[in-house]
């Protein structure tokens, strides 16, 4: 694009003195913009009666299984992480030419077991 190709459009902001109000429409109990002509759908084909405490208890069940697997892949995911880093480490240790890399456990040994 050469220069004498670019425009600029000017922004101009649409401004109403006032937002159209809802009003109810006579035939039903819906509500409907000014100059929409039309009413809105009725939504109350969607609405769900009472629940009952089978199906909470049921729910609840259900999110405590999701939040207990969720915690249990997470964890095993750090546990995986953790191992795979320690593999790492080991695996640089040796192609170093080192022979020190193995990890030993520093447990504290009770002499009097062995008198």
């Amino acid at each position: 694009m050469t220069d004498g190709e670019n425009r600029v459009v000017k922004f101009r902001p649409r401004t109403l003195a006032r937002p159209p109000a809802p009003v109810a429409n006579e035939n039903t109990n819906n509500v409907a913009h000014v100059g929409s002509g039309k009413a809105a759908p009725d939504l109350s084909q969607y609405e769900r009666g009472r629940e009952s405490p089978e199906e909470y208890r049921h729910r609840m069940i259900a999110n405590v299984a999701a939040i207990v697997f969720t915690a249990a892949l997470t964890g095993i995911g750090i546990w995986l992480a953790m191992t795979l880093a320690d593999l790492r480490n080991t695996q640089d240790c040796v192609l170093m030419g080192r022979r020190d890399c193995a990890h030993i456990s520093a447990q504290a040994v009770h002499l009097a077991r062995y008198f």
